[in-house]
C-alpha cells in the first residue's frame, strides 16, 4: 500500500493499493490513457464536484464502456445518487447508513427579513457566531463546539473574539486546508476542558473531529465563480446548499446527541438549492479543453460530463486557447458534426504537459524565448500559489526570519529584485 500526491511519491512497486489525488489520476491518463495499471478505481468524496473530479468522471464514463474488466466505485455522503446511477448505465446504488445520533436543529437568524438585500460579506455573522458559542458555553457543561466560517480571515476574527474573554478551561483552535499537518493534529488531541474549533468547509466531510456535540453554522462559504463575459473569477461569500448544511449538522451527531445552531432562517434554508453547483458549471474551461484535445477525447460538447457546461463557457474556453496560440483550426471539419475542429499547435503541446493554467504556461514559454524565464518563473509562481507572506501559526518566528531576507527599503517591489534575492540565496546555499 502507498500513496502519491503532487511532489511526493510513496509507492512500492509491489503495492496493490494506491491512494492518490484526483489531479494525479488525471495526470496519469496522459501516459496511460486506458488506466491499464488498475483493475478497480474508487472515487471518494464525489459530491465535491471539483473540476478535476468531474473531468475524471467523464473520462471514466467512457472508460468503463471500453474496459469491461474495470470496476468503478463512486462514494459520497450527499451526491444525487439517481443522476449518477443513470450517468453510469443505471449502476446499482448501495446505501450504507452510518451510525448517527439525533441532532436538534435550531434556527437563529442574525438578519431580519427586510435586510435580505444586504450583501452577506457586510453582515455580522462573526459576532453572531461568537455570541452563539458563548450561549452554548453558558448553558452546558460538556461537549466540544465546531463553528463553520467562510474564510480564513473570519476564522481569525472569531478566534480573537473568543480568546479575548479568557474563559478558563476553553481551548479555541482554527482549522482550514492551508494549515500544517502539525497544527491540524491539535484538533484531534485529547486535553482537559472543552475545545472550540473554528473551521472552513474543509470540516464538512474531509475530516471527522471527535467529541463534537455542538455545531454553529453561518450557512456561508467562499464559492468561486467564473464569468465568461469578463473572463474573471470571483470568490464571493455565498449561501451553501441544503446538502452542505445537512452535512455540517451531521458533524455533531457522531458520538452523542447533538445540537446544530443555524444562523439563518428555516424558510431561507428551504429555498436554497439541494446540491452545490458543480465547479465545471462555474469555471474557466480553457485548461479542460486543452487537456481533452491533448488526450484526443473528441468534441467537448459531446464529452460525457455528468453536468455538461454551457455553450457560452465552451466557446470562451476555445477563444482563450486561440488567443494564446495553443490551438489552431483544422482545415478538415469535424466528420460527425461538420463543424469546426481544432488541434494543438507545437506551443499547445508544451502547454498541455505543464500542470498549470494555460495563461501561466504561455507566459513561461514566451519568457523562455525572450531570455527572461527566471524572472517570469517568479511572477507565475506568485500568481499560482497562496500569499507567501502568510505564516504557519506554529512557526511564525522562523517564518519571520526567512521573510526578513527579502525585506527592501520602502518602494515598489519589482520581480527582478525578488529574483535577485533568490539568486543570492541560491549561491549561498
Amino acid at each position: 500500500m502507498g500513496y502519491k500526491i503532487r511532489f511526493d511519491d510513496k509507492i512500492n512497486p509491489r503495492a496493490c493499493i494506491k491512494l492518490m489525488t484526483d489531479g494525479i489520476l488525471l495526470a496519469e491518463t496522459q501516459t496511460d490513457r486506458f488506466l491499464k495499471a488498475y483493475d478497480t478505481l474508487i472515487v471518494d468524496e464525489a459530491h465535491e464536484r471539483s473540476l478535476n473530479i468531474d473531468f475524471s468522471l467523464g473520462i471514466l464514463r467512457s472508460l468503463v464502456k471500453q474496459r469491461r474488466d474495470l470496476k468503478l466505485i463512486i462514494t459520497s455522503a450527499t451526491i444525487d445518487t439517481e443522476k449518477f446511477s443513470k450517468a453510469f448505465g443505471n449502476a446499482p446504488i448501495i446505501e450504507v447508513s452510518g451510525r448517527m445520533f439525533p441532532v436538534e436543529i435550531l434556527y437563529r437568524p442574525y438578519l431580519n427579513k427586510d435586510e435580505d438585500a444586504v450583501e452577506a460579506e457586510d453582515q455580522g455573522y462573526v459576532e453572531a457566531a461568537t455570541e452563539a458559542v458563548f450561549h452554548i458555553l453558558s448553558t452546558s457543561r460538556s461537549g466540544d463546539i465546531l463553528v463553520f466560517m467562510p474564510t480564513e480571515q473570519d476564522i481569525g476574527e472569531t478566534l480573537d473574539l473568543i480568546r479575548s474573554r479568557r474563559l478558563p478551561g476553553i481551548t479555541a483552535l482554527p482549522l482550514f486546508a492551508r494549515l500544517s499537518a502539525r497544527e491540524q493534529s491539535r484538533i484531534f488531541s485529547r486535553q482537559a476542558g472543552r475545545k472550540i474549533i473554528v473551521a472552513t468547509n474543509v470540516a464538512e466531510t474531509s475530516l471527522t473531529i471527535p467529541g463534537i456535540k455542538y455545531v454553529v453554522d453561518t450557512g456561508l462559504a467562499r464559492i468561486p465563480s467564473y464569468s465568461p463575459r469578463t473572463r474573471t473569477t470571483a470568490l464571493p461569500v455565498s449561501p451553501i446548499s441544503q446538502s452542505s448544511a445537512n452535512q455540517r449538522a451531521g458533524r455533531c451527531g457522531r458520538v452523542e446527541n447533538g445540537v446544530c445552531i443555524r444562523l439563518f432562517d428555516e424558510d431561507e434554508f428551504k429555498k436554497r438549492p439541494f446540491f452545490t453547483s458543480p465547479e465545471i458549471l462555474r469555471s474557466n474551461l480553457a485548461e479542460v479543453i486543452l487537456r481533452m484535445i491533448s488526450l484526443h477525447l473528441g468534441n467537448v460538447s459531446d464529452f460525457p460530463f455528468i453536468d455538461p457546461p454551457s455553450s457560452k463557457s465552451i466557446q470562451d474556453g476555445f477563444a482563450t486557447l486561440l488567443e494564446l496560440l495553443a490551438i489552431e483550426e483544422k482545415k478538415i471539419p469535424d466528420k460527425r458534426t461538420g463543424g469546426k475542429s481544432y488541434g494543438l499547435t507545437p506551443m499547445g503541446r508544451i502547454m498541455a504537459k505543464l500542470p498549470m493554467d494555460p495563461k501561466l504556461s504561455r507566459i513561461l514559454i514566451e519568457a523562455d524565448k525572450n531570455g527572461c524565464l527566471d524572472q517570469a518563473a517568479v511572477i507565475t509562481t506568485a500568481l499560482a500559489v497562496s500569499d507567501p507572506r502568510q505564516r504557519p501559526l506554529d512557526k511564525a518566528q522562523a517564518a519571520d526570519q526567512k521573510h526578513a531576507l527579502f525585506k527592501t527599503p520602502p518602494r515598489i517591489l519589482s520581480p527582478s529584485s525578488i529574483s535577485g534575492t533568490r539568486s543570492r540565496l541560491h549561491k549561498k546555499n
